[in-house]
């Protein structure tokens, strides 16, 4: 399970997604996810079939994009469960105190689907963008914000390097587990406090290995003079090319159309 998470990876490539400008990439995906949450029906199926291009184009496998969504099966289910029980409408079936409506059922389709063209839209963007190139896409977006005395670069170096570490973790946590099961170790069995109490040989190792490489990256940065953004230089400049224009223009009337393509159907 662990090995199926692949947030915070990136698949260096040549495709047109990974040549565009990260800040392109940002406010395209921002751009999305707002239009998810105002459109309709015949909305998602514009979304799905613009995230299946995008796919297509970046040369990433689906059956990766599917992996990313493979831990999230229990929240995913969770949440049908409840647009199906909790919304009103037109009965399909009662029972007991439990009743299934027409609305509910699809309120939880759509619900469902919807999470997972998020997670598969923000999953596109770390697989396309390098942890450097994410981090000067957020500093430029947020540069505004430094008037007004907001650390924008330390905020964007902390989000970059909590992304980079995440599959160090994952790969971290991995190890522990495999040992501690060689060791006789079991996770899978007995009830829900004694596999609780189980995960504690696991987490102690894994705060102390993550206390442990996050000073160690502390003492790299100080003794490479690491002091902020003030003053610093890039070896790659971001400038906005004629495809990042482009770009932004078809997401900007993809989402005018998913939200308005309801309202003028409807």
């Amino acid at each position: 399970m662990l090995k199926d998470i692949t947030l915070g990876q990136f698949f260096p490539g040549d495709s047109l997604l990974h040549r565009l400008d990260p800040r392109t990439k940002i406010v395209s995906v921002i751009l999305f996810v707002v239009s998810l949450f105002l459109t309709g029906s015949w909305g998602y199926l514009l979304c799905f079939l613009f995230l299946a291009w995008c796919v297509k184009t970046s040369g990433i496998a689906p059956k990766m994009i599917l992996k990313s969504l493979k831990p999230l099966v229990i929240i995913l289910i969770f949440t049908g469960v409840l647009n199906m029980l909790y919304t009103p409408g037109d009965p399909l079936f009662h029972f007991w105190i439990i009743t299934v409506t027409k609305q509910g059922v699809w309120n939880a389709f759509f619900m469902m689907f919807r999470i997972v063209m998020l997670i598969a839209a923000t999953s596109m963007l770390t697989y396309t963008t390098s942890p450097i190139a994410l981090t000067d896409g957020l500093e430029r977006l947020l540069s505004p914000l430094k008037r007004l005395h907001v650390p924008v670069h330390e905020f964007a170096m902390m989000m970059t390097i909590a992304l980079r570490f995440i599959p160090t973790l994952i790969e971290e946590t991995d190890k522990i587990m495999s040992a501690q099961k060689a060791r006789g170790a079991d996770f899978e069995t007995g009830s829900l406090i004694r596999r609780a109490k189980a995960l504690v040989p696991i987490l102690v190792p894994l705060f102390i290995s993550a206390f442990r490489r996050a000073d160690e990256l502390a003492t790299a940065m100080e003794c490479r003079l690491y002091h902020g953004g003030e003053g610093r230089t890039r070896l790659n400049t971001l400038v906005m090319q004629r495809n990042d224009h482009i770009a932004l223009c078809v997401v900007v009337i993809l989402c005018a159309a998913v939200i308005a393509l309801p309202r003028l159907m409807g």
